[in-house]
């Protein structure tokens, strides 16, 4: 029995040491991305639940079944990062060195890059609305000038009109 493990332990070294340690990650790299990618979904789905959760609820769905959807959505999401960090830690050749600690700093590097990305789009939605309400204003102010003017010019010429009008009246009376 050791002596079959032994060999296969030989072979799957041999194996390895044929390999490119490039393909070597790569392999693994797209095995685990596809399970990356379904937590990434899985993820989505939760933050489009608490996003929906912060807005009024016109549905038919009870509190409850929406609030065990989320625990049942947080509860995958928890399995899946434990079987990935198994797969990393445990499952992973040794040759690969730490792969969970390599993989873990480099997330957290691309979430704080996200965070601040999405920090940034944020800052420039907030300076466009901005801008927009600011043009807006502009725009209300224009016409009510405009109007204030028209109506003036408007009165104004009105007057013009009852005034002539009236002296009009006056002299033919007179004659």
């Amino acid at each position: 029995m050791q002596k079959q493990q032994y060999h296969a332990e030989v072979q799957r070294v041999q194996e390895i040491a044929k390999a490119d340690p490039n393909d070597v990650y790569t392999n693994i790299g797209d095995q685990l991305g596809v399970l990356m990618d379904s937590y990434d979904a899985l993820s989505k789905a939760l933050l489009a639940e608490q996003v929906a959760g912060s807005k009024v609820y016109k549905g038919e769905e009870s509190i409850g079944r929406r609030a065990l959807r989320r625990i049942i959505i947080t509860t995958r999401l928890d399995a899946m990062l434990t079987e990935i960090r198994e797969t990393m830690v445990y499952r992973a050749p040794p040759e690969l060195g730490s792969l969970w600690s390599k993989f873990e700093e480099m997330w957290q590097t691309i979430v704080a890059e996200q965070e601040a990305a999405h920090a940034e789009e944020l800052k420039l939605i907030q300076i466009a609305r901005w801008r927009r309400r600011k043009r807006i204003a502009e725009i209300k102010a224009k016409v009510a000038w405009i109007s204030a003017v028209v109506f003036v010019v408007a009165w104004a010429v009105g007057l013009m009109w009852l005034t002539t009008k009236s002296a009009m009246m006056k002299t033919s009376l007179g004659h």
